[in-house]
């Protein structure tokens, strides 16, 4: 009764659509998650995030779990994620991938997770590094660690969504360094993110993170542009 009182004064939205959830939906209605445009890339070793970053990282896997586009569900579920607060979509998020990433041999040996940081500046702004709650989902769902200390932003930038590679490049060069690395030699990292566009931001953290001796590196995103 009160969870019915306090539904009518302060209804639960779908994190995508703002529709009303019923009683056993969590964070989004059952027609957004089949409205989903998942990527499945997972199973693709040849996937777009691979192309995007050919010749500029050395990967051993990379994916991405949504299609992103302008004005697209995913876009308000990326919206409320980060400007709203709404952290338990990093965890429904992480908990789908993480899933799905179990099922695969080729990501059975991820040692560590570890998040694309936020400068100081903007994460005392937002209170919180919107990748966090993803990538210990991802984390819990293979066994691993996961390190949110390791990989520091150095450089504060503007929002890097939508402008271009050679912008962005510029923007993140040399603005990540390592700390406390020698911890990592030898294992295998998963870098996650929330999106990749041109992947300037990941090529610049990725390189960062070769730098640990021995490492194998692999990316996981919630999303991915097209």
């Amino acid at each position: 009764m009160i969870k019915n009182l306090l539904n009518l004064f302060f209804p639960e939205l779908c994190k995508a659509c703002s529709n009303h959830l019923s009683d056993n939906e969590l964070q989004i209605c059952t027609t957004c998650r089949h409205d989903l445009p998942l990527t499945n890339f997972h199973n693709d070793a040849d996937n777009a995030v691979h192309k995007i970053l050919y010749g500029r990282v050395k990967l051993e896997h990379a994916t991405a779990l949504l299609y992103f586009s302008k004005k697209g569900i995913v876009q308000q579920l990326m919206h409320n994620l980060k400007y709203r607060g709404h952290e338990d979509i990093g965890v429904l998020l992480g908990e789908w991938l993480g899933a799905d990433l179990k099922q695969c041999a080729t990501y059975s040996s991820v040692d560590v997770v570890v998040p694309v940081p936020l400068h100081k500046k903007k994460l005392k702004s937002r209170g919180f590094n919107q990748v966090d709650k993803f990538g210990i989902a991802i984390a819990n769902a293979l066994c691993a660690e996961f390190n949110s200390s390791v990989l520091v932003k150095t450089t504060h930038t503007t929002t890097q969504v939508f402008k271009n590679r050679l912008r962005r490049s510029a923007d993140h060069r040399s603005n990540f360094e390592i700390i406390g690395g020698s911890e990592l030699e030898g294992k295998h990292i998963l870098l996650v993110d929330d999106i990749i566009t041109t992947g300037a931001t990941i090529e610049n953290c990725a390189n960062t993170l070769l730098a640990i001796s021995g490492i194998k590196l692999s990316l996981a995103t919630m999303s991915i542009t097209y």
